[in-house]
């Protein structure tokens, strides 16, 4: 595999945006990597602090540097050093966006995640609290308001992907588990049929819901693999019959199961 090669990602603010555009050109190679996050790096002083760690953490090897730092001055710190090799990400696309819309632009840190709007962030909010509230069906009185409600067995992945809704893009999302007995019953409860066209299956593969609820429970029938063969073939077949959608989130990630429901169904985002 050859040498652990060090990854860092630097940024004026959180540094989400250069760990997530990293993230995705990273797993296009077979390499070992150590990967570290340095927000807040929004002075020339604080470049060249960075730059030290870099140079401690990283000894001879040479470092990568995924970068959204908006000051050009502070940018050029990063670029100076022959120790790291830098991937700037406002420097990519800022010049040829600045030269297609005739216009300069403005420099200023922390656009993307700040609060330029009470209302978005508001809505943020009050999807976060609608996720909360309405989680493995806590209560079904409110359904009526949600965008989607997620249906699953236990351990599906149905939280983090109500949650993420909600944080990203302001979507109020519900959900439901399917307990065992509601899965001999073989019919959907009474708060779930009056919101049959809000309703979103989850499965999964029953090894790997078997790993899930072992690491929470170990030893117990809940994480017995043929109980999870028997949850999931059930849950199949009562998506099946009720011609409810599903889909198998087995291998995918929180974001892959956000972006494609969004798309799928026509989830309207309340926040961009």
């Amino acid at each position: 595999m050859g040498e652990r090669r060090y990854i860092y990602f630097i940024s004026d603010r959180t540094g989400i945006t250069a760990e997530a555009l990293g993230h995705s050109l990273m797993t296009q190679f077979d390499v070992e990597i150590e990967q570290t996050t340095i927000p807040f790096v929004d002075s020339v002083a604080r470049a060249e602090e960075a730059l030290r760690r870099i140079r401690a953490e990283a000894g001879g090897t040479r470092a990568i540097v995924f970068s959204t730092i908006v000051q050009p001055e502070v940018r050029e710190v990063m670029r100076r050093d022959d120790g790291v090799v830098v991937f700037d990400f406002f420097d990519t696309f800022i010049g040829p966006l600045e030269e297609e819309l005739k216009a300069i632009s403005s420099h200023v840190i922390g656009r993307s995640h700040g609060r330029p709007h009470g209302s978005t962030y508001d809505v943020r909010v009050d999807a976060m609290n609608f996720a909360l509230n309405h989680d493995d069906g806590v209560t079904t009185r409110s359904y009526t308001r949600a965008d989607v409600v997620l249906v699953g067995v236990s351990r599906s992945g149905k939280t983090p992907v109500s949650l993420y809704f909600a944080l990203q893009y302001g979507i109020y999302a519900a959900n439901y588990p399917l307990t065992a007995d509601e899965l001999v019953e073989g019919r959907l409860p009474t708060g779930l049929a009056r919101v049959r066209d809000k309703l979103q299956g989850m499965t999964i593969d029953p090894d790997r819901l078997h790993q899930i609820r072992t690491e929470r429970r170990p030893k117990s029938r809940y994480a017995e693999l043929r109980q999870c063969e028997y949850e999931v073939a059930r849950a199949e077949t009562l998506f099946r019959r009720e011609r409810i959608p599903y889909m198998d989130i087995t291998t995918m990630s929180i974001e892959e199961i956000a972006s494609t429901l969004i798309h799928q169904r026509g989830l309207a985002r309340r926040v961009y």
